[in-house]
């Protein structure tokens, strides 16, 4: 939930680190943003309709309560409850609401800002008059690079719903959020930050929680749980300049040419080679937003011997040249 009338504290990954493992370096190659958490107060009856948003994850955590989760597209609601995490992987518009009636009940968002009379400080309060219903809910974003694809988060199901996931992810992380729901939105200096440079772990760690449990093969996730191909992910990530061949991912994998191959098309619904040539190109994406970076930098960096057979490969992945991806990404950071 985006609460827009407050100031937005953004931490921004954007850094290379040759020993980023595969989901690290995939988050941090994106530019994934965290935004600023609070905490809400919410009792029956209540609800709240949070806008649809494009490039950006938002998670909703049951601190205290529980509720009612509708997004839309999806065709049953998600039942919340204490110390459940839920994912809208895709910014998708969604209604959380508890009590009776959400058809009258379920408000815009900046309707229950404005009778709420929240000013971006503290916790929102708002509902009915119900105080034994009470649900505090830990809310926020984490918004991408406009131009940032990967599959990992494409293929992602339009709602991710993690039970007990204080338990789920471990004491650190019930820890964790124990401590995001005391600092966001209170009255301590610096709480703010230390909410937000704690939660950048929730993303990840729900994200990695999925594509190991059973559902990521119905999304054409598997191969990032599987022993195997993580080598070899793993190793291609960790040097995408290299000049890698269906046979040396293979090798890092530990296996044959062909059975290599036909499991990681089974696993991934792509060639392995369409996936490096995929990943090389958000790389030089974000170098070409780089000044300092020359047509040959970038080509370099992604792993391309000459400017031409980069440019050529660019534009039949984006339909764009690389001076006009440039172009077109610098205009529209400044509509932003």
């Amino acid at each position: 939930m985006q609460i827009v009338r407050t100031s937005i504290l953004r931490h921004d990954f954007c850094y290379d680190h040759p020993m980023l493992d595969l989901l690290s370096d995939i988050l941090t190659r994106l530019s994934m943003r965290g935004t600023l958490y609070f905490r809400t107060s919410f009792t029956k009856p209540w609800g709240v309709a949070v806008p649809q948003f494009e490039n950006v994850a938002r998670f909703h955590y049951a601190h205290r309560g529980a509720c009612l989760i509708a997004v839309d597209g999806v065709e049953a609601p998600v039942s919340v409850a204490q110390g459940d995490l839920v994912i809208v992987p895709h910014g998708a518009g969604h209604a959380l609401y508890r009590g009776q009636d959400p058809e009258t009940t379920v408000l815009p968002l900046e309707t229950v800002l404005e009778k709420s009379g929240y000013d971006g400080t503290g916790v929102l309060v708002y509902g009915g008059d119900d105080p034994l219903s009470e649900t505090q809910m830990i809310c926020g974003h984490f918004s991408f690079e406009p131009h940032a694809r990967h599959i990992l988060l494409e293929r992602l199901p339009p709602v991710i719903h993690v039970r007990n996931y204080g338990e789920t992810a471990g004491k650190w992380m019930e820890a964790t959020l124990r401590v995001i729901g005391d600092e966001a939105g209170g009255q301590r200096m610096g709480g703010d930050l230390i909410a937000l440079k704690m939660s950048e772990a929730i993303l990840a760690q729900a994200i990695r929680s999925f594509i190991e449990g059973d559902t990521a093969p119905d999304w054409g996730l598997a191969g990032f749980s599987d022993t195997n191909l993580r080598r070899a992910l793993d190793a291609f990530h960790k040097a995408p300049d290299r000049a890698w061949t269906v046979e040396a991912l293979a090798s890092m994998a530990g296996m044959s040419r062909t059975s290599f191959a036909v499991a990681f098309q089974k696993k991934m619904a792509m060639t392995p080679m369409d996936y490096v040539t995929a990943w090389r190109i958000e790389i030089a994406k974000q170098a070409l937003l780089d000044p300092s970076n020359t047509l040959s930098d970038v080509a370099e960096r992604a792993g391309y011997a000459s400017d031409s057979a980069f440019a050529r490969v660019f534009k039949k992945e984006t339909g764009l040249t690389p001076a006009g991806f440039k172009k077109q990404a610098i205009a529209d950071r400044v509509l932003v």
